[in-house]
């Protein structure tokens, strides 16, 4: 509740929000409508400017909730790049991109 509190003060420009490790607002196998439900609640329910895609870089950096470039380039990015509040894509962690490269795979549909 506080961080919400945090940010409704309309004081952040930015925000970086982990969508994986939270199965109601994550990408699972080929199906984006939890990862879009959780977009347009975040993007709607906060003031800042821009908002932020926060996903892990390879399937060993977080538990849950990693989408092959692929399919990130293909069916998610399609369907949140034309929200006003789209800034881009965070990863997690970059020990695993230097290791696959994931930023690379992704770069030019960003």
């Amino acid at each position: 509740m506080l961080m919400l509190n945090a940010l409704n003060t309309g004081l952040f420009d930015f925000v970086w929000v982990q969508f994986y490790n939270n199965p109601p607002c994550q990408y699972t196998s080929g199906n984006i409508s939890n990862l879009e439900d959780g977009w347009k609640q975040w993007t709607s329910a906060i003031p800042a400017h821009k908002i932020f895609l926060g996903l892990p870089a390879a399937p060993q950096a977080a538990g849950s909730g990693f989408i092959p470039a692929a399919d990130l380039n293909s069916q998610v990015l399609p369907a949140i790049k034309n929200s006003a509040k789209y800034g881009g894509v965070m990863l997690w962690l970059k020990y695993y991109d230097d290791l696959d490269g994931y930023s690379s795979s992704i770069k030019n549909d960003v």
